[in-house]
């Protein structure tokens, strides 16, 4: 499933449900951590659909990489 198929869900609700999944001894850092992946995720997603991508071809180029 792209990020264009996948249903978008707003920062609160998101917010929300990672609360709701974190265990009961998790940390301030945990949460930190879960929200920033997230946020992280949701910009690749938004890249992808963008456009902004570059091949694993075009980057073993770039590097010099032979396979």
């Amino acid at each position: 499933m792209t990020a264009a198929t996948t249903p978008k869900v707003g920062i609160k609700e998101a917010a929300l449900e990672i609360v709701r999944d974190l265990p009961d001894n998790a940390t301030w850092e945990d949460l930190q951590y879960r929200l920033y992946v997230r946020e992280k995720i949701e910009r690749g997603l938004a890249d992808i659909d963008a456009g902004r991508v570059v091949s694993h071809e075009d980057i073993k180029r770039k590097f010099g990489i032979v396979t």
